[in-house]
């Protein structure tokens, strides 16, 4: 990994969002945009504007996603020191996910539809709803004309797409994988429809205190938005450019639950079976991991069955954070951006804390969860989980440079 661009409820940017990372305070508030609602805040990204960073030629036609996607493939793609305008575009592949698109557009579109004034529907509703259309918008941007992927695996989806793009180089596919994942939560139908399904928490009267992963007084996550995109290359090549490296993709596994299509396997026998496959891919063994990411939604049954999972995979208790408690569920995002933090965890050797663990859950007590300050640590190999609806799951193992 090369490059790294984020956008994330805790600034945009690198250095913005470590800071954030570090600071270890929820991000949730009150949104204005989701007034009158059951569930009334979110975790947004501070002070984005799509015009001032990309210009309004472009993001007339953008969602707010595919814009924070672009912001954070421009970085990402600039830290890695390349430039767009003297490489072979035929070798660069773009892998993006995202869960689910254009719920802000959508909500408009239907009460225009709903109210019987069709010439009210934008020409540009259909494009909009694309979920391939971010994926092509970074493909366009920076001149990649090699494979150009969307992956759609809910909110495993950011992690599976650095998978995929690590085994299209791996391949020979492409020289250059742009990958990562992209969603905003941040919309009224997208909360309305996930509080009906009883899966937000509902603290509206002390939002910052509402994301509390593997808390025994947990209720639900919430909503996030934001991008991270990751810049792959191998190995060798990136070494013969003099590029730095912020790590590497060591292992990646992937499973299925089999088991429902909203609630994850008690058990967690499906989420198991990638983390083992992804130790399996880095030819590691469990006590090689220094350090876990963990999914952490803070949801009454995910959280129960991750830390059983987590607890008989590492009896060894690496230090284990759940950055979902500052950022909150960036849905289809997750996955790129908690990949990203623990990269960014390995380089600094600080991990951050789980935020709101005001008492530990009897399930979880064979964690070592990091709460109340960063703690220092000394690892060069670390885990990311991510798991969706359908029982998507994908585990990332992560080594330092």
């Amino acid at each position: 990994m090369t490059g790294l661009g984020l956008v994330s409820p805790l600034g945009i940017g690198i250095e913005a969002t470590w800071a954030g990372l570090l600071a270890g305070v929820s991000t949730a508030a009150t949104d204005s945009l989701l007034q009158g609602l059951p569930v009334d805040f979110c975790c947004a990204v501070p002070g984005f504007d799509g015009d001032a960073l990309l210009g309004r030629r472009l993001t007339w036609r953008l969602e707010p996603y595919a814009q924070m996607a672009l912001v954070a493939a421009r970085e990402a793609v600039a830290d890695a020191g390349l430039d767009p305008a003297h490489w072979d575009g035929s070798r660069v592949a773009v892998v993006l996910g995202v869960g689910g698109t254009s719920t802000h557009h959508w909500d408009k579109q239907s009460k225009h539809f709903a109210a019987a004034h069709h010439e009210r529907v934008s020409p540009l509703f259909i494009p909009r709803c694309l979920t391939n259309l971010a994926a092509g918008e970074i493909s366009s941007d920076v001149r990649a004309f090699g494979p150009s992927l969307s992956v759609s695996t809910a909110c495993a989806s950011g992690a599976t797409a650095i998978g995929l793009g690590r085994d299209l180089l791996l391949s020979g596919s492409c020289d250059i994988a742009i990958v990562g994942g992209a969603e905003s939560g941040r919309a009224r139908i997208a909360s309305i429809g996930f509080s009906r399904m009883g899966a937000l928490s509902t603290r509206v009267s002390a939002p910052a205190k509402a994301s509390r992963p593997f808390d025994a007084n947990r209720d639900g996550f919430v909503l996030g938005e934001g991008a991270g995109i990751l810049v792959l290359e191998r190995a060798d090549d990136a070494r013969a450019r003099s590029a730095h490296i912020h790590g590497h993709v060591a292992g990646f596994g992937a499973s299925a639950d089999a088991y429902h299509f909203t609630t994850p396997d008690p058990e967690g026998h499906g989420t198991e079976l990638a983390t083992r496959t992804a130790l399996t891919d880095a030819g590691m063994v469990a006590s090689d991991i220094g350090h876990i990411n963990a999914h952490g939604t803070a949801t009454p049954v995910g959280d129960v069955a991750e830390a059983a999972m987590l607890g008989r995979v590492f009896p060894h208790a690496p230090p284990v954070t759940a950055t979902k408690s500052l950022t909150g569920h960036t849905l289809g995002a997750s996955g790129a951006l908690e990949a990203a933090f623990t990269l960014l965890t390995l380089e600094r050797q600080q991990v951050p804390v789980t935020a709101n663990m005001d008492s530990l859950d009897e399930a979880a007590a064979e964690l070592d969860l990091v709460t109340e300050k960063p703690r220092d640590v000394v690892t060069d190999t670390a885990l990311s989980t991510s798991f969706g609806f359908g029982g998507q799951n994908a585990a990332l193992v992560l080594t330092s440079a």
